[in-house]
Formats: structure tokens, C-alpha cells, sequence
């Protein structure tokens, strides 16, 4: 299939609402939702693994590095093999590899064995995200940036479940429970199949339409090059703070506050959840107003925030999390359209780098992190990542190229 068409180009922002595949939309964000309530679980479960296996911190971030090596050197792979030859059942075969990593890490009984199912999750991911974000393009009728969103909001929901599943499944019942999820996996290879039936029949249709001329960016490649890069800089401080959140934030809650592991599994639920009420923002409004100015607003608007939160109570952190989470959880979205709308036709490839990178930036983090607290303190860990959303200085040197309001 011809990935210059203009299901894969970037189409001009008016495009009328009734066009979007609303039914492939929901599904492919209900896919997201099971997909990452599932990989939320390993970090949700790390004091139990901490306990049981007897981790430090730095074995902690090295569990959340395999996961997140497996999925972020994979995608671009997959995203650019995609972009020349579209795969529509990989995403059910994704999910399958999911499936076996989360039996493996119910059953595991070693650290090894847990370093293989957290590897395999990240595999399943690595095949799910950047098929599932060409999908949402193919059925958003011109409105990326919301249907984007309405893909993300799907896997930041399951993310917030995870940790609230967690804590009133896995740490009464132990990490044998972990295997009750399999339905999970299960329910979204059905979903993926029949979306899979769409995918396979919408390239069918596309194919034997005539070939429109190739799409291509007004910048130079010099100019283009730049911005990715900055757009990869801007994903680092996102993802290297959050990763201190989603790995680390329970144990800071219990070190800091004295409050019980479900207590703290609720908070980081609080935060998970406010994440994805962001994603549902960022989307739609950078449809509307331009996403040059979400991203402005969403990286470097975190900044005070971020900086007051290590020296907060445990009301006001729990206030500060929720705005961090809000604000700072809009930007993915409009990174990813305003990418794939600098390199028209490489939507896979796009989708690929940039989810891997988001990935590989959270392992890294978590690992980083993880041997800065045992070094340390945990606390010490989010007064050092407190200022990493400065780096959305570098917005100011980003192009404009919106080509309209919808």
C-alpha cells in the first residue's frame, strides 16, 4: 500500500465530524484501555515483588527497564515495517504476547522469570501502539488530534485501573492473582480481531482507489530534523518525571507519610486518573488553537508544580499530583499529530519512535531513579526530577505549521 496516500498524509484540519469512524474509535480505545490496565499492573505490584523477592530499588528500575527496552526498541521497527505493509491481525498477535507475560509473571518464582514477563508485556507493546495509532488516523475523518486522544484516554484509564485493581486484587490474594487477568488480554484479542477485519478491508478500499500525489513537509530536512529532536527532548522530560511517579510514588507516599500500600495505590489511582482526563484535553484543543501552543503550555505550565510538590503535605500532594497529571498529560497528543504532521506519510514510523521513546525514557528513568534513591533517599528522587519540565523552553524554537482551525 502506497503510505503516501491521504489516509496517511496530513489531511488539511477542516474535515467534517461525521466522518470519524466513531465504533473503530471506541474499540481501538477500549483496546488501549485493557492493554495498559494490563502492563500498569507490574508497576502497581512492585512493593509485593520488593517484599517477596527481596528487590532494592535499583532491581526495581532494572524490572521497568526490560519491560520498557522490549517495548521502545521494537516499536520504530514495527511502525516503519508497517508503514510499507500494514499487518492488521499483529495486533492480536501483540496481544497474545501480553497474555503469555502476564501468566509468566503470576507464575514466577524468581527474579529471572520476572525479568522474562515483564520483556514479553513489553513485546506485546511494542506491536499494539504504533498499529493501533495508524488505525485511529484511519478512522479520525481529519481530526487527528482528537482522535488521538480518544486512543490515549483509552490506555491512560487502564493505567489508572491498574494500581486500584491492584490493591483491592493482587495484594490481598498475592501475585498468583495476577493470572485473573488473563481475561483481560483475552477480551481485547476478540476486540483487536474484529478491528483487525476493518483495518484489512479499509487497505482493501484504499488500494483500489487512484493514488493522489505524495504529501510532503514545506521544511527542509535540516529544520525537520531539529524539531524531532526537540520534540524527543520535550518526550524526555515528560516521561522521565512520570516515570518517577508511576514507579516510585507509593513508596514515596509510604516513606514520607506512613500510609499503608493500598492507601498508597489509591493516591497513585488519583493521579493515573487525572492523567487521563489531560489526554481527553490535549487533543481536541490542539485541533482547535494549535498544538505548538499545548505543548507550551502543557511541558513548561507544569514547572511550579512540579517544584513545590516534594516539599507539600500529604493533602497538597495529593492536589499537586492531580494538576501535575492534568496539565502534564496533554502533551503526548499533540506531540504525536504535530510529528506525524512534519513527516506526512510515515504515521507508523512516527507512532513507533515516539511511543518508543516515551517508553524507553520511562525505563530509563525508573532505573536511573531507582539507584539515585537507593543512593539516597526517595524523597531527594522527586526534589532532583522537580525541574525537568524546563526543558519546555525548547518549544519556543519549534515551527509553526497548523494549516488551519477545526
Amino acid at each position: 500500500m502506497d503510505t503516501k496516500s491521504p489516509a496517511f498524509a496530513a489531511a488539511p484540519v477542516r474535515t467534517s465530524i461525521e466522518r470519524v469512524t466513531v465504533p473503530i474509535l471506541v474499540a481501538i480505545s477500549v483496546s488501549h484501555l485493557l492493554n495498559d490496565l494490563i502492563q500498569s499492573l507490574l508497576p502497581a505490584i512492585y512493593p509485593i515483588l520488593k517484599a517477596n523477592f527481596h528487590l532494592d530499588f535499583g532491581q526495581i528500575g532494572l524490572l521497568t527497564l526490560t519491560f520498557q527496552l522490549t517495548a521502545s526498541l521494537l516499536q520504530p521497527l514495527v511502525g516503519s515495517y508497517t508503514d510499507k505493509k500494514p499487518l492488521p491481525f499483529s495486533l492480536v498477535v501483540g496481544m497474545g504476547f501480553t497474555l503469555i507475560g502476564l501468566l509468566t509473571l503470576s507464575r514466577a518464582s524468581s527474579y529471572p522469570l520476572l525479568l522474562t514477563g515483564a520483556a514479553l508485556v513489553g513485546m506485546g507493546s511494542s506491536v499494539f501502539h504504533p498499529e493501533s495509532s495508524r488505525v485511529a488516523r484511519m478512522a479520525s475523518g481529519g481530526r487527528h488530534g482528537l482522535a488521538q486522544s480518544v486512543f490515549q484516554v483509552g490506555g491512560n484509564l487502564g493505567s489508572s485501573l491498574g494500581p486500584l485493581l491492584a490493591a483491592f486484587i493482587v495484594v490481598p490474594f498475592g501475585q498468583a492473582s495476577i493470572a485473573w487477568f488473563s481475561g483481560v488480554a483475552l477480551l481485547a484479542m476478540i476486540i483487536l480481531f474484529n478491528v483487525g477485519r476493518w483495518y484489512r478491508a479499509r487497505v482493501v478500499d484504499l488500494k483500489a482507489k487512484p493514488r493522489a500525489a505524495a504529501t510532503t513537509s514545506p521544511l527542509s530536512r535540516r529544520r525537520i530534523a531539529v524539531s524531532i529532536t526537540i520534540l524527543m527532548l520535550l518526550v524526555f522530560s515528560k516521561n522521565f518525571y512520570t516515570a518517577s511517579i508511576s514507579s516510585y510514588f507509593t513508596f514515596y507516599l509510604i516513606s514520607k507519610f506512613q500510609v499503608t500500600v493500598q492507601e498508597a495505590q489509591i493516591y497513585l489511582f488519583i493521579f493515573l486518573g487525572s492523567v487521563a482526563a489531560g489526554t481527553v484535553i490535549g487533543g481536541p484543543i490542539g485541533d482547535r488553537i494549535g498544538r505548538r501552543y499545548v505543548i507550551w503550555i502543557s511541558i513548561l505550565g507544569v514547572l511550579p508544580f512540579t517544584l513545590m510538590l516534594p516539599y507539600a503535605n500529604l493533602f497538597w500532594t495529593t492536589i499537586l499530583s492531580v494538576i501535575i497529571g492534568l496539565v502534564l498529560a496533554s502533551a503526548f497528543s499533540a506531540i504525536l499529530v504535530y510529528a506525524t504532521e512534519l513527516v506526512p506519510g510515515r504515521v507508523g514510523t512516527i507512532a513507533g519512535l515516539f511511543f518508543g521513546l516515551s517508553f524507553g525514557m520511562g525505563g530509563l528513568g525508573a532505573a536511573v531513579l531507582g539507584e539515585l534513591a537507593d543512593l539516597t533517599s526517595i524523597e531527594t528522587v522527586y526534589k532532583v526530577v522537580s525541574f525537568l519540565p524546563a526543558i519546555g523552553l525548547l518549544t519556543y524554537f519549534l515551527p509553526k505549521i497548523e494549516r488551519g482551525r477545526a
